[in-house]
């Protein structure tokens, strides 16, 4: 088959997360299997402009996220709709290309991580944000359901809030998430810190609710003494600093590491030590970070919002209300049973081996009707 995936980022994109990882899991398994597969996507500082890993072909279109979508989009209409037998378009941020409309040749499928609507009210400013949140996501999400393609998402939580636009369950796929680290080979492999450890992970963004993981940590340090809190991710931005000022006026700042931004070699190293990482973002597609952190042998506590609901099961973890004072009785119920507390991290190293890039492959291809 020759496909066409439209899509804002690909995984060499300095704001690229865990829908790109899938993505190039699932190219690299199309293109292994004789499939074509182009990129239409975004242009940045160091892109290679035509050719992508595993013999995938590039086109770039504009650099601007905001002017990307209808820059895609007439791209597409003059220049390649009809000529793939299979079109993807990848909706990130609510914001949709519209390529589903044309091209009638082709299948089209619309693939969706998460709908990312509450994301405006933490990552963008007013009076814009209430514009994106309550006219400009569910208008466009909306307006693309009329298209009547096939869905395709990666959780429960996405189907139904998907749904509630015009998405007919009986249309829509759900495809499983993949790994692209190995799981620890046992759990007892994964050695901890001596003192219990909980861990933050990931750029530090509103969206992302990282001072709620600090605050938290304080409440949690009240009874058990000796915990300490690692922080692993970027803090580029006013959030970041804000962040940060923070700390240094914690009084439980010597307690609190921030490393930066890290390599992989040590992320891993990280979510093998430490006893638990907190997630705390406003919504996921899956949360893909709880997965990883799940293989190397530690459990996660999580808020109870879209996606981390999917990816935390009560014998694998903690789900907690979205405030600092349940997320630290999540830390304390988690570190303080050790019979309760091995039980979820075996349970959770176990879930995660099921949860693969091949069985995400054959959901795919059973979704595009290949």
């Amino acid at each position: 088959m020759n496909i066409l995936w439209v899509t804002w980022k690909d995984s060499g994109h300095p704001e690229a997360g865990g829908a790109e990882v899938v993505c190039e899991e699932l190219c690299k398994r199309l293109t292994a299997n004789g499939h074509r597969v182009t990129l239409l996507t975004t242009d940045y500082d160091g892109a290679d402009k035509t050719t992508l890993p595993d013999g995938v072909t590039a086109i770039r279109v504009g650099h601007s996220r905001y002017l990307h979508p209808l820059q895609a989009l007439i791209y597409y209409v003059w220049h390649l709709r009809n000529q793939y037998d299979v079109v993807i378009e990848e909706v990130n941020g609510g914001a949709p290309y519209f390529c589903v409309f044309f091209g009638r040749k082709s299948k089209r499928r619309l693939l969706y991580h998460q709908l990312a609507r509450k994301n405006w009210l933490y990552e963008i400013p007013a009076p814009f944000s209430y514009l994106g949140y309550y006219v400009l996501v569910p208008l466009a999400t909306r307006l693309v359901s009329w298209a009547r393609v096939p869905l395709i998402t990666v959780s429960k939580s996405t189907q139904d809030v998907m749904a509630q636009y015009g998405f007919a369950p009986e249309r829509t796929h759900i495809i499983s998430e993949g790994l692209h680290i190995p799981p620890v080979k046992t759990v007892d492999s994964a050695q901890k810190f001596k003192d219990p450890t909980v861990l933050s992970h990931g750029g530090m963004r509103a969206m992302k609710r990282t001072l709620d993981q600090v605050k938290a940590f304080e409440i949690a340090k009240q009874k058990i003494p000796d915990l300490k809190m690692k922080i692993s991710g970027s803090s580029r931005g006013v959030y970041g600093q804000k962040v940060l000022d923070y700390i240094t006026t914690s009084p439980y700042k010597n307690d609190i590491e921030y490393l930066g931004r890290t390599t992989d070699e040590q992320k891993i190293e990280l979510m093998q030590r430490c006893h638990a990482i907190l997630v705390t973002s406003v919504e996921e597609g899956w949360g893909l970070i709880v997965t990883e952190t799940n293989s190397q042998g530690t459990p996660a506590v999580v808020y109870d919002v879209e996606g981390l609901r999917d990816s935390v099961r009560v014998d694998t973890g903690v789900i907690t209300a979205e405030n600092p004072v349940a997320l630290a009785d999540g830390i304390v119920s988690l570190l303080q049973d050790e019979p309760t507390y091995q039980a979820r991290r075996h349970n959770a190293w176990q879930w995660s081996k099921q949860i693969t890039f091949d069985q995400s492959y054959k959901d795919f291809l059973t979704a595009i009707g290949a």
